[in-house]
């Protein structure tokens, strides 16, 4: 395997500014230092041959450490965190406890360069906590957390570890997708966009000449920083560099639809793409007819009826045996080694949750024996679970149901979902993290959106409306909740959201908010904005971003030092929050929305895999949560982002920060409870 660029050592001993060891100026040497400074980075970047300890008067120290934290100050302001880059060749090496060992050093490098984007396909990961073999990488990875007690009115930090070790299956398989509503705007453009890149496809335009990319993609036109080079120059590589992922144009399509359309005459009716773009891809997409599918009329609004001529016949036991036949048969004719199954099909009314009819896994498989009510993407979901096929859900309605939860414990398959977050509650995420952040108490959110597609017309009707109201509606919920400061417990934003058919605007959704903040001393601060989301060429990357996610977390294990039984992820995906509007999470666990959390979530469990040493950066560490299962099984991994308490306003709300005081002496630093000072360490 090639490496990337990485981060060769080098002898200049410069400190943030540029200078060498004795650039703070006035500061003399005096005091015995407990060692030398460790390597920096991952690469090893050192003091140079021969550097030994180095002396300090107690007050050039505390001046020395003083500057140490103040640049650690400004590097949380900029959100350069938690990249583990190693301490500057002047600082003194601090007699961090255990658990806090070198806390400082993501914060303490030469002053920020120019970003690289490095274009390797691979990289390495020097390190002997790292194995290569010729089926997996193993990785051992030690997570350091807190835990926060409550004693007498005062908050208890305790530093906690947990020592892992990952496994992932390099071998990449081939990988088949089966889309529920194939024919509709968001399959049919998923579908194009990659034959359009595995065609490596032009088109003109009025703008100018277009070609076929996966932009929208987190995984593919995402990146992540691996540290910094020689130069100081900050590198960062693709996101599906991390670890081995199925090759998006490696993809093979198949799936179901209500309408009888091939893809290439449903591309045409979505009018998505552009004209050009089309025609060449007619010929490729005209041999791609959907399967038949399941119709209840009663889930779905009765404006589609017109387009329901492609139906699977029988009872509903018949038709989950027809499902689960055309998933076999897909996997022996493509000569798959796995199937994701993912609903991208009209948006259902919300199933309600009964004793003794969908609450266990047993109980729904004997109301679809017996023909009670259970909607057609229930259906869908308990079929792909019992083929052993990851199932995620892209629309609104509660198709995850308790029983079908169950079910994929027992089973052990992975479930997800739910509704594509693509277009104005991504942003929604975004304002109102930044608002609530900001210390901006918001008190009104309003939303409104119209659109012409069908997905617009099926939402018309109420029930289903209803249903992408609650998945709208709950985006902010964890948000608010993290600020007691600003609201009480039980307080919360009023928030309202329209949704509108407007024909002529077809996929091209208007998304107009209003956000309403109260200021200090009784002000008001009104944001308002309007956006015209693209519906499926905003939909059709994340779908790839799900499939390809999924699948990867399929290939990876666990196990801790305290419990050295192989595991796997939790059955409920909550790394894929990201792209959900309402995730799920495994039960008992929190919900997070916040998008950038949600986001570190991802980047920092694909860090951990490769490398213990890799540095885990970005606005929080991963929750990696034990959460007792379904039946009380075993201990399975929880993937949720950071959910420790706000940090101090100069920090990021989210991060967990302790204070550590250092008293100094002749015998160098060690920890006290009366210094006036303290300094801040990430844990």
């Amino acid at each position: 395997m090639r490496r990337a660029r990485g981060l060769p050592a080098t002898s200049a001993r410069r400190g943030p500014d540029g200078h060498d060891g004795s650039a703070l100026s006035g500061l003399e040497p005096g005091l015995q230092t407990l060692g030398p400074s460790p390597q920096r980075g991952r690469g090893g970047e050192g003091g140079g041959a021969g550097a030994g300890p180095q002396r300090f008067s107690p007050e050039v120290a505390r001046q020395r450490a003083r500057a140490v934290s103040h640049r650690c100050l400004s590097r949380l302001c900029a959100g350069e965190c938690g990249s583990g880059r190693g301490w500057p060749p002047w600082a003194p090496r601090l007699a961090w406890p255990g658990h806090l060992e070198s806390p400082l050093t993501p914060l303490l490098t030469p002053g920020l360069q120019p970003a690289t984007m490095e274009a390797a396909a691979q990289f390495f990961v020097e390190s002997p906590d790292v194995v290569y073999g010729p089926e997996a990488i193993e990785a051992q990875y030690e997570y350091r957390t807190t835990r926060v007690s409550r004693e007498g009115g005062v908050l208890k930090v305790h530093p906690t570890s947990t020592r892992f070790t990952f496994r992932t299956a390099r071998q990449v398989p081939r990988l088949g997708v089966m889309l529920v509503g194939w024919g509709g705007n968001n399959g049919s453009t998923f579908t194009a966009a990659v034959l359009a890149n595995r065609l490596r496809l032009s088109w003109p335009t009025r703008s100018g000449r277009k070609e076929a990319n996966y932009y929208g993609s987190l995984t593919q036109a995402g990146t992540v920083s691996l540290g910094l080079d020689v130069e100081g120059q900050e590198v960062f590589v693709p996101f599906s560099t991390l670890l081995p992922m199925v090759a998006p144009n490696d993809l093979v399509f198949d799936g179901w639809d209500i309408s009888s359309l091939n893809l290439a005459e449903a591309m045409r009716r979505a009018k998505v793409l552009d004209w050009g773009l089309q025609e060449q891809l007619w010929p490729h997409m005209e041999a791609l007819r959907p399967r038949p599918s399941v119709y209840i009329p009663e889930f779905i609004a009765a404006n589609q009826s017109a387009r329901a001529d492609n139906l699977i016949p029988g009872s509903r036991a018949q038709q989950l045996e027809q499902i689960r036949r055309d998933i076999r048969d897909f996997r022996s004719s493509a000569g798959l080694d796995k199937i994701i199954v993912l609903w991208t099909a009209n948006t259902e009314r919300f199933c309600e949750v009964i004793p003794g009819l969908n609450d266990t896994a047993e109980n729904l498989l004997r109301t679809i024996e017996l023909g009670l009510e259970v909607s057609p993407s229930t259906l869908f979901a308990v079929a792909s679970i019992l083929e052993g096929c990851a199932f995620l859900n892209g629309s609104p309605q509660n198709t995850l149901v308790p029983g079908a939860l169950e079910l994929a414990w027992q089973r052990r398959v992975f479930v997800g979902g739910d509704d594509f977050k693509s277009g104005q509650t991504k942003v929604k995420s975004v304002l109102v993290d930044f608002l609530i952040g900001s210390g901006l108490k918001t008190m009104s959110i309003v939303s409104y959106n119209h659109l012409g597609n069908n997905d617009g017309e099926n939402l018309s009707a109420p029930l289903q409306f209803r249903s992408k109201e609650v998945s709208k509606s709950n985006v902010v919920d964890d948000m608010v909740q993290s600020n007691p400061v600003l609201y009480a417990p039980g307080e919360e934003p009023d928030h309202c959201v329209v949704i509108k058919y407007v024909p002529y605007v077809g996929d091209s959704k208007r998304a107009l908010d209003e956000y309403t903040s109260e200021l200090m001393l009784g002000g008001t601060n009104t944001l308002v904005l309007h956006n015209t989301c693209e519906d499926s060429l905003l939909a059709a990357p994340i779908m790839l971003d799900l499939a390809l996610l999924t699948e990867l977390c399929q290939r990876v294990s666990f196990c801790t030092d305290a419990d050295p039984e192989p595991q796997t992820f939790h059955p409920v995906l909550s790394l894929l929050s990201f792209l959900f509007k309402a995730p799920l999470v495994p039960p008992g666990s929190p919900v997070v929305n916040a998008l950038f959390r949600q986001r570190s979530c991802i980047e920092n469990i694909l860090r951990c895999a490769p490398a213990s040493r890799f540095p885990i950066q970005g606005p929080d560490t991963p929750w990696l949560n034990y959460a007792q299962g379904l039946g009380g099984y075993r201990r399975c991994l929880a993937l949720l982002s950071c959910t420790a308490s706000p940090g101090p306003a100069w920090g990021s709300r989210h991060r967990t920060t302790c204070y550590w005081s250092i008293r100094w002496s002749a015998q160098g630093p060690s920890s006290s409870e009366s210094d006036p000072w303290l300094l801040p360490a990430l844990c």
